[in-house]
């Protein structure tokens, strides 16, 4: 019997000064687990890559973690990643030095709109979206951020809207929340597709786990759609405090590879995966 060729999602996480150190391990720990096949570790669906300013990166808990690559590299090879990960905390200092991941953050939503057809995934967690926020990333659409900093994360939204003449984005107050642009689905009252809970009754037609997501890489019926849409089709997604960020992974989990691997990464780690909701659209 042939062996079955399962794809491997390369995921980048980019590091920085002062972030919380949760916020880059809980997603890391639940991407980790994430098999294609549950009983072959061969099978493993993510990749991830470190990319940092400095070698070593100082978390805010004094915890150091060694990047296997510095921004000027990643900015390079950024067309060989599937997700980008943006952790939170120490937005202060970023936002006003206009540091990485700024940069990075907007050549990943740059490429997608150059080159639609591939799918891609930018994923915020905590003040994460702060970042997202402040290089336009979240204008006309939905977000959330940690409860202390909706406040702020409002301020800065609004100053980006005047900033860019732009649409304001809809803060929430969500586990994580998903924004998938990628398909017209006409008006909500007039489709019943329209998913605004993820833990509602799932359509029909439904992605199925790891080889949709290779084959929606290569549907030529979505590609002049994703093109016209905004962002190019990224499909974004930011999260709430901390341990919101593993909720938002398993979401990941969910639709990159199967429902099945993301239950099963859940139970491995003792726990309770507790849905955001999918905003406008659907991911098939």
């Amino acid at each position: 019997m042939e062996a079955t060729e399962y794809p491997v999602i390369n995921v980048l996480f980019a590091l920085h000064p002062g972030m919380d150190a949760l916020d880059f391990i809980g997603p890391l720990e639940v991407l980790s687990h994430a098999q294609h096949n549950k009983d072959d570790e061969s099978t493993k669906a993510f990749e991830p890559t470190f990319v940092s300013s400095t070698e070593h990166t100082l978390s805010a808990q004094g915890a150091s973690f060694r990047a296997h690559m510095n921004y000027k590299e990643a900015h390079s090879r950024l067309d060989e990643f599937d997700v980008l990960i943006i952790a939170g905390g120490g937005s202060d200092a970023i936002l006003k030095s206009k540091a990485e991941p700024l940069g990075l953050i907007q050549a990943f939503s740059d490429l997608q709109k150059k080159h639609p057809e591939k799918e891609r995934t930018l994923l915020s967690i905590c003040t994460g979206s702060m970042f997202l926020a402040q290089q336009g990333i979240l204008s006309g659409l939905s977000a959330t951020t940690h409860p202390d900093y909706y406040a702020k994360f409002e301020k800065l939204c609004s100053e980006v809207a005047q900033r860019d003449l732009a649409e304001r984005c809809d803060v929430v107050e969500e586990r994580y929340v998903v924004n998938n642009l990628r398909f017209d689905l006409g008006e909500p009252d007039e489709n019943p597709y329209i998913r605004r809970k993820s833990d509602a009754k799932s359509p029909t037609f439904r992605r199925k786990g790891s080889n949709a997501w290779k084959e929606s890489n290569t549907r030529r019926e979505s590609n002049a759609r994703r093109a016209a849409l905004r962002l190019g089709g990224l499909r974004v997604i930011t999260s709430g405090g901390v341990t919101c960020g593993m909720d938002a992974s398993l979401y990941l989990v969910s639709i990159m590879v199967s429902e099945e691997a993301a239950n099963e990464a859940a139970r491995v780690m003792q726990y309770e995966w507790k849905k955001g909701i999918v905003v406008d659209g659907i991911d098939i």
